[in-house]
Protein backbone atom coordinates (compact mmCIF):
# COMPACT_ATOMS: atom_id res chain seq x y z
CA UNK A 1 0.00 0.00 0.00
CA UNK A 2 1.52 3.67 -0.92
CA UNK A 3 1.56 5.93 1.66
CA UNK A 4 -1.60 8.62 1.45
CA UNK A 5 -3.72 5.96 0.08
CA UNK A 6 -6.88 4.93 2.28
CA UNK A 7 -6.74 1.99 4.28
CA UNK A 8 -8.62 -0.78 3.22
CA UNK A 9 -7.83 -2.49 6.23
CA UNK A 10 -10.82 -5.33 7.32
CA UNK A 11 -12.38 -5.69 11.39
CA UNK A 12 -10.13 -3.49 13.48
CA UNK A 13 -9.20 -0.97 11.06
CA UNK A 14 -9.80 2.56 12.97
CA UNK A 15 -8.78 4.61 9.42
CA UNK A 16 -11.30 2.83 6.52
CA UNK A 17 -12.46 5.44 4.95
CA UNK A 18 -9.26 8.32 6.49
CA UNK A 19 -6.65 8.75 4.46
CA UNK A 20 -3.05 8.98 6.11
CA UNK A 21 -2.70 12.52 7.79
CA UNK A 22 -6.17 13.48 7.21
CA UNK A 23 -7.90 15.52 10.03
CA UNK A 24 -11.08 14.18 11.86
CA UNK A 25 -13.46 16.64 12.58
CA UNK A 26 -14.63 16.89 15.71
CA UNK A 27 -18.19 16.17 16.97
CA UNK A 28 -19.58 17.86 20.23
CA UNK A 29 -22.71 16.81 22.35
CA UNK A 30 -25.16 19.72 23.26
CA UNK A 31 -24.86 20.79 27.05
CA UNK A 32 -28.02 20.63 29.08
CA UNK A 33 -29.82 23.46 31.20
CA UNK A 34 -26.70 22.65 34.27
CA UNK A 35 -24.14 21.59 34.59
CA UNK A 36 -24.48 18.29 37.26
CA UNK A 37 -21.72 16.18 38.94
CA UNK A 38 -21.84 12.82 38.50
CA UNK A 39 -23.16 10.83 41.24
CA UNK A 40 -20.24 8.60 41.90
CA UNK A 41 -17.41 11.31 42.50
CA UNK A 42 -16.47 11.02 46.02
CA UNK A 43 -17.59 13.64 48.77
CA UNK A 44 -16.33 14.60 51.95
CA UNK A 45 -18.60 13.58 55.26
CA UNK A 46 -18.27 14.68 58.58
CA UNK A 47 -18.45 11.63 61.26
CA UNK A 48 -18.66 11.39 64.56
CA UNK A 49 -18.50 8.30 66.01
CA UNK A 50 -19.64 7.00 70.06
CA UNK A 51 -18.60 4.31 71.31
CA UNK A 52 -19.54 3.33 75.26
CA UNK A 53 -19.19 0.53 77.46
CA UNK A 54 -17.28 -0.96 80.34
CA UNK A 55 -15.24 1.40 82.71
CA UNK A 56 -11.62 1.25 81.69
CA UNK A 57 -7.95 2.87 83.25
CA UNK A 58 -7.93 6.19 81.40
CA UNK A 59 -4.30 6.35 80.40
CA UNK A 60 -5.54 3.04 78.38
CA UNK A 61 -8.32 4.70 76.39
CA UNK A 62 -6.45 7.94 75.88
CA UNK A 63 -3.33 5.75 74.83
CA UNK A 64 -5.71 4.19 72.31
CA UNK A 65 -7.42 6.85 70.52
CA UNK A 66 -4.02 8.22 70.19
CA UNK A 67 -2.76 4.96 68.69
CA UNK A 68 -5.92 5.01 66.53
CA UNK A 69 -5.01 8.57 65.34
CA UNK A 70 -1.56 8.02 64.78
CA UNK A 71 -2.82 4.89 62.31
CA UNK A 72 -5.16 7.48 60.70
CA UNK A 73 -4.19 10.68 60.79
CA UNK A 74 -7.85 11.49 58.94
CA UNK A 75 -8.85 11.66 62.08
CA UNK A 76 -10.13 15.53 63.66
CA UNK A 77 -10.47 14.79 67.14
CA UNK A 78 -11.72 12.41 70.17
CA UNK A 79 -13.42 12.54 73.24
CA UNK A 80 -12.67 10.25 75.70
CA UNK A 81 -13.93 9.67 79.94
CA UNK A 82 -13.47 6.49 81.17
CA UNK A 83 -16.60 4.37 80.01
CA UNK A 84 -17.10 6.65 76.84
CA UNK A 85 -15.46 7.82 73.67
CA UNK A 86 -16.45 10.18 70.70
CA UNK A 87 -14.46 10.64 67.28
CA UNK A 88 -15.20 12.97 65.14
CA UNK A 89 -13.20 13.00 61.23
CA UNK A 90 -14.09 13.49 57.65
CA UNK A 91 -14.45 10.57 55.25
CA UNK A 92 -14.46 10.80 51.83
CA UNK A 93 -16.99 8.66 50.26
CA UNK A 94 -19.26 8.12 47.27
CA UNK A 95 -22.61 8.20 49.20
CA UNK A 96 -24.06 8.36 53.25
CA UNK A 97 -24.10 4.76 53.22
CA UNK A 98 -20.08 4.14 52.40
CA UNK A 99 -19.39 6.72 54.65
CA UNK A 100 -22.07 5.09 57.60
CA UNK A 101 -20.42 1.49 56.55
CA UNK A 102 -16.80 2.55 56.92
CA UNK A 103 -17.46 4.73 60.13
CA UNK A 104 -19.02 1.48 61.58
CA UNK A 105 -16.22 -0.96 61.32
CA UNK A 106 -13.59 1.77 61.99
CA UNK A 107 -13.64 1.03 66.15
CA UNK A 108 -14.28 -2.85 65.58
CA UNK A 109 -11.63 -3.25 63.06
CA UNK A 110 -8.84 -1.49 64.51
CA UNK A 111 -9.67 -2.40 68.43
CA UNK A 112 -6.72 -4.76 68.56
CA UNK A 113 -4.15 -2.70 66.63
CA UNK A 114 -4.87 0.13 68.49
CA UNK A 115 -5.93 -2.07 71.87
CA UNK A 116 -9.13 0.00 72.17
CA UNK A 117 -11.73 -1.05 75.24
CA UNK A 118 -13.96 -3.58 73.86
CA UNK A 119 -16.76 -1.01 73.82
CA UNK A 120 -19.52 -0.74 71.21
CA UNK A 121 -20.92 1.92 69.08
CA UNK A 122 -23.98 3.77 70.49
CA UNK A 123 -23.86 6.39 67.90
CA UNK A 124 -23.01 7.55 64.96
CA UNK A 125 -24.06 10.70 63.02
CA UNK A 126 -22.88 11.51 59.59
CA UNK A 127 -23.40 15.06 57.54
CA UNK A 128 -22.43 16.07 54.42
CA UNK A 129 -19.46 19.13 54.23
CA UNK A 130 -22.94 21.53 53.32
CA UNK A 131 -24.62 20.29 56.45
CA UNK A 132 -21.94 20.47 58.56
CA UNK A 133 -20.91 23.96 57.60
CA UNK A 134 -24.40 25.58 57.78
CA UNK A 135 -24.95 24.21 61.35
CA UNK A 136 -21.50 25.47 62.48
CA UNK A 137 -22.48 28.86 60.76
CA UNK A 138 -26.22 29.01 62.42
CA UNK A 139 -24.52 28.16 65.89
CA UNK A 140 -26.33 24.97 66.81
CA UNK A 141 -23.73 22.09 65.22
CA UNK A 142 -21.00 20.88 67.27
CA UNK A 143 -17.85 23.60 66.83
CA UNK A 144 -14.79 22.96 64.29
CA UNK A 145 -12.71 20.53 65.64
CA UNK A 146 -10.04 22.67 67.57
CA UNK A 147 -7.71 22.22 69.13
CA UNK A 148 -7.30 18.71 67.18
CA UNK A 149 -5.85 15.82 69.07
CA UNK A 150 -7.05 13.82 71.79
CA UNK A 151 -8.52 15.20 74.43
CA UNK A 152 -10.68 14.31 77.83
CA UNK A 153 -14.15 15.28 78.08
Amino acid sequence: MRPGTPSRGGAGSATASRTVGEERALTSVAAGERYEEPADLPRLWHVTLSVSGKEAPLKEVRRGLEQLAHDHPFLLTSRYANDHAEIRYWEEARDLHDAAAVALRLWGEHRQTAKLPPWEIVGLEVVDRETYHQRVAEGYGPPPASPVGVHPF
